[in-house]
């Protein structure tokens, strides 16, 4: 009698439990193209703005959500004047969906706790946050037609811009194979590369997104990491094409950096570069330049 209401299609009319545990997993995700943008805490937004605006070059964008800096149409480095002690200062992370709305529906079958409905954001988007393993915060974003970003596209774009594209955010996680059930098993994401400070340990690895070329950086092995420490984890990185010409450009502008470029683990090209509240923003070549450690890049 609890299911009088249940309008069932005629299929499952002998079948009722087998049916709906059916119509549950047989829900489909859809695309989950890469990284929307990354949001940080600061207790500064003048010193964030001479970081990411004057030493990186992006422009600042209104938006309700806080303070904007677009690296392009798709992507921004979000940042909040929220920061009150020692805590994370990386917020969120945020990926672009083709489909907002049924990926809601589809995290709902997988037994992830997602808001009752979804409606379009002041800003016009559609977007909802979820949390992971760990309680790391991940929002999802579809871009709608006629919303504010929408009709920013080809606007604020300006050549001053380090990077053009954000290809990787990563933070500390603690327990590699729960993350897995809900980056790989459930969302989808590929375990393209691993390695770590020696050939022997995995410190970190590289899940990039279903359907496009970035990825979410694991940094294993940080069990108590310090204030300091987590800035380096929890970290956003900027593609370059080269990356002894944008070493060059910042010393121009007059950014002091700790040490020049080296090649990382992973055989690319890379520059680490702090933002003033601790984080990592790190300018990489996308492509390795010799052989990584550890393991083979997976394109696949």
């Amino acid at each position: 009698m609890m299911f009088r209401h249940l309008v069932l299609p005629a299929a499952c009319a002998a079948v009722l439990v087998p049916c709906l545990l059916s119509q549950k997993t047989d829900v489909k995700r859809p695309p989950i193209v890469g990284i929307a943008h990354i949001a940080l805490k600061t207790n500064s937004l003048p010193a964030a703005r001479e970081f990411y605006g004057r030493y990186l070059g992006y422009e600042e964008v209104s938006s309700v959500h806080g303070t904007l800096f677009k690296v392009n149409d798709h992507q921004y480095i979000a940042v909040t004047d929220s920061l009150t002690g020692d805590e994370d200062r990386l917020d969120h992370i945020a990926f672009e969906t083709a489909d907002a709305r049924a990926l809601r529906t589809y995290l709902a079958a997988k037994d992830v706790k997602v808001p009752a409905s979804l409606e379009p954001g002041t800003d016009g988007d559609y977007s909802f946050t979820v949390d992971d393993p760990e309680g790391h915060h991940i929002e999802f974003v579809e871009y709608r037609k006629g919303s504010a970003a929408s009709r920013g596209f080809g606007k604020n774009l300006p050549k001053s811009r380090i990077s053009e594209r954000i290809i990787h955010g990563g933070f500390t996680i603690q327990d590699a194979e729960k993350a897995d059930r809900f980056y790989a098993d459930i969302l989808g994401f590929k375990n393209t590369w691993h390695g770590g400070m020696t050939d022997t340990k995995t410190d970190w690895v590289d899940m990039r997104v279903p359907d496009g070329p970035d990825w979410l950086e694991y940094m294993l092995n940080q069990p108590h990491p310090s204030v300091k420490t987590r800035g380096v984890m929890n970290h956003l990185a900027l593609g370059v094409p080269e990356i002894q010409a944008a070493y060059h450009e910042l010393e121009k502008r007059g950014l002091k950096m700790d040490a020049p470029p080296k090649i990382g683990r992973d055989g690319k090209w890379q520059l680490n570069l702090y933002d003033p509240y601790l984080t990592r923003a790190e300018l990489m070549e996308p492509k390795p330049v010799q052989e990584p450690c550890c393991s083979p890049f997976l394109d696949k």
